[in-house]
C-alpha cells in the first residue's frame, strides 16, 4: 500500500505541478518518502507511526496536510 501511495503522489504532482519527486525507502520496512525539495512526505505503516512519532520531533514545523 506504501508504494501504490507514493506512486500515486509522484504521479499527480508531476501532471499539476510538473515537477519530479524522488521516491526513497521501501514499504517492506514501513516507511517510504517522497523528497521534493522544500517539501517531504512521509508515508509509514502504523508501526513506524508510532515508533518514530515525527510530529513531536517536529512539533515546531507547520503542517500541510495530515491524513489518516
Amino acid at each position: 500500500m506504501l508504494n501504490a501511495l507514493a506512486d500515486a503522489i509522484v504521479d499527480d504532482v508531476r501532471e499539476r505541478h510538473e515537477k519530479k519527486g524522488k521516491k526513497q525507502g521501501f514499504a517492506r520496512d514501513g516507511w517510504v518518502i517522497v523528497d521534493y525539495g522544500d517539501v517531504v512526505v512521509h508515508l509509514f505503516a502504523p508501526e513506524q507511526r508510532d515508533f518514530y512519532d515525527l510530529e513531536e520531533l517536529w512539533q515546531d514545523g507547520k503542517v500541510l496536510l495530515r491524513v489518516q
